[in-house]
């Protein structure tokens, strides 16, 4: 008999414990196994529980979720979901602590998102952690100064009218902040696509422009992509590539959910292969679902280069799997030769 995900939901209000309980419990394949107002009692839970997955509020009383989230990771890691509100303070500390070792955020049910949307998309989270491999926070840390020293001292050829289109989802924030500060301040403009809630796009951006050669900012419709930026689409937009003569641009739109997402990676994937073709590389990293395989396919199809994540350096080897399958893939590439690999097409294009 197949068993079922035992969660343990952690946060310090009482209704919204009750909320994600009843909503969770309605979804299958999952088990609520317990709840906890604050780490304390939730410490003592998962020792007498042994839940597969934590979904974790950081802001809390008595000890806050990032010093939880170390202490857990430190010494009981598990996978762990952060559940936050959509403020600025809450987006800064979701990124903080997908960077300290969760998998995964979401954000809470307001008046534009239901309890019911949450429920679904929280329980298709934890079921991909679950299966998740539990990324080594030193490990990523190496493969991040590693890249970044040997491919900042490298010149590169000229890379006019070149783009790199990026698509991540669970692990991706790690992984996507481990290629982009592996490129020179003159890398060709880079597209990105991370499943991520709206609002954290922004905190997301703001983080990696502040580690990385190149700008990093969050997309707006009609902003141009030139070499030395890297454009990520906004939670809750579909991000696509345009051309007006030699210049590219993006269009951010609304638009039905693609694979379930929105922004999607097959939805930027397919733009690419019809406005920039064989002046474009498309990387695919780690990720639940198949978003993004039918674009890459495209873009190959279209004389693009293609890169996905191997499966040993990806946190959840769904979506670089689904590409690979498809015969999308050109290269499969452990994570921290991506950036170079990524250089090295571009320069052959």
């Amino acid at each position: 008999m197949k068993k079922n995900v035992g969660v343990l939901i952690v946060d310090d209000s009482a209704i919204v414990r009750k909320v994600l309980s009843e909503g969770l419990s309605r979804e299958r394949g999952i088990e609520v196994v317990g709840t906890a107002p604050d780490p304390y009692v939730a410490r003592d839970k998962i020792v007498k529980l042994k839940p597969d997955v934590i979904t974790l509020d950081i802001e809390m009383p008595r000890m806050d979720g990032i010093t939880f989230l170390k202490k857990l990771m430190k010494y009981y890691p598990l996978p762990v979901i952060i559940v936050s509100s959509l403020t600025q303070r809450g987006s800064k500390l979701a990124l903080e602590a997908l960077s300290n070792g969760a998998l995964e955020v979401i954000s809470k049910p307001t008046g534009s998102y239901s309890v019911g949307d949450m429920s679904v998309q929280l329980a298709d989270k934890i079921k991909a952690v679950f299966h998740a491999k539990m990324p080594s926070l030193n490990q990523t840390e190496i493969n991040t100064v590693s890249v970044r020293t040997g491919t900042q001292a490298r010149a590169m050829t000229a890379t006019t009218n070149k783009i790199i289109a990026i698509g991540a989802s669970t692990g991706g924030t790690e992984a996507i902040k481990t290629v982009l500060t592996g490129m020179p301040h003159n890398s060709p403009g880079i597209v990105i696509v991370q499943h991520m809630p709206a609002q954290f796009t922004t905190s997301f951006a703001e983080r990696l422009d502040s580690l990385c050669a190149i700008s990093v900012k969050e997309a707006e419709d009609g902003e141009s992509v030139v070499n030395g930026k890297a454009l990520i689409a906004p939670g809750n937009y579909h991000m696509l590539l345009r051309r007006s003569g030699a210049r590219y641009y993006v269009q951010v739109k609304t638009g039905a959910m693609v694979h379930h997402q929105r922004p999607s990676v097959d939805v930027l994937f397919k733009s690419v292969a019809d406005y920039a073709g064989q002046n474009a590389v498309g990387v695919i990293l780690t990720g639940m679902g198949a978003d993004g395989a039918a674009g890459m396919l495209k873009m190959k199809e279209a004389g693009a280069r293609t890169i996905a994540q191997d499966e040993k350096s990806c946190v959840v080897f769904g979506m670089p799997k689904e590409a690979i399958k498809m015969g999308g893939a050109e290269k499969v590439v452990a994570l921290n030769h991506i950036s170079q690999t990524s250089l090295d097409f571009v320069e052959k294009l």
